[in-house]
């Protein structure tokens, strides 16, 4: 045997992401390309936007309980960017959990794109554009309120969208390039290798049941409020 055969650290494979977390991960972003796409390709109906629009909103209605029920290191308790945990991973001396599930920098832009998007999608709801949509809340606040929305919605929210997304992309090349990390995989298969044990999160068949009834439940309650406006 080799001394670097030897010496190579032993390795860990533990499951971090949950496959509904992983499945909300990708809708969330096909539904907001889907969005971006249908607001500025001219001649698409406003519709699909909204459709988009309303899958975004059911997602993260899921996000919003997964976060509190779902597999350990989906929960929001796991996000914790706090001044101290992130200026100890900017020194270079990062917390061992730091690396299995979301790094204190990852917490804060994920936390901050998830509030970014349901500010967006709730401005939305909020909107009338005078032409061809009104959204199902519009009717419950002022006109100038919805027009306010309507002017955050087509603008400063959906630059600040594209902002953090392009973020996100960023990040996810700049860990893959240059820290040789790739963020990608463990969001496809779930998980991720280590050199040191971790914590794994729960991802059996009644977690993945429960999370099936939550995503129903999030779509029928989206589905209820634009039939009640309708």
């Amino acid at each position: 045997m080799s001394q670097s055969t030897a010496e190579a650290p032993p390795t860990h494979r533990v499951r971090v992401w949950d496959l509904p977390l992983r499945l909300f991960h990708w809708g969330l972003a096909v539904a907001v390309v889907g969005a971006v796409a249908c607001a500025q390709i001219p001649g698409v109906p406003v519709e699909w936007h909204a459709r988009f629009g309303y899958t975004a909103l059911a997602l993260l209605l899921f996000r919003l309980v997964w976060g509190f029920v779902g597999g350990y290191w989906s929960r929001f308790s796991r996000l914790r960017p706090t001044p101290a945990r992130l200026r100890a991973y900017l020194r270079g001396a990062p917390q061992p959990d730091d690396h299995v599930g979301h790094s204190p920098v990852g917490a804060l832009a994920t936390l901050a794109l998830l509030a970014v998007l349901a500010l967006q999608v709730g401005t939305g709801l909020l909107a009338d554009d005078e032409i061809a949509f009104v959204g199902p809340l519009n009717q419950l606040v002022s006109t100038a309120t919805g027009l306010a929305a309507t002017e955050w919605h087509k603008h400063l929210g959906k630059l600040l969208v594209l902002v953090l997304v392009a973020l996100h992309v960023a990040a996810v090349l700049y860990y893959l390039w240059v820290r040789k990390q790739n963020l990608v995989a463990p969001m496809v298969h779930g998980d991720k290798v280590l050199t040191q044990p971790a914590r794994a999160s729960r991802d059996d068949g009644p977690l993945r049941l429960w999370g099936l009834v939550l995503g129903a439940l999030a779509a029928g309650a989206v589905g209820w409020l634009v039939l009640q406006a309708g």
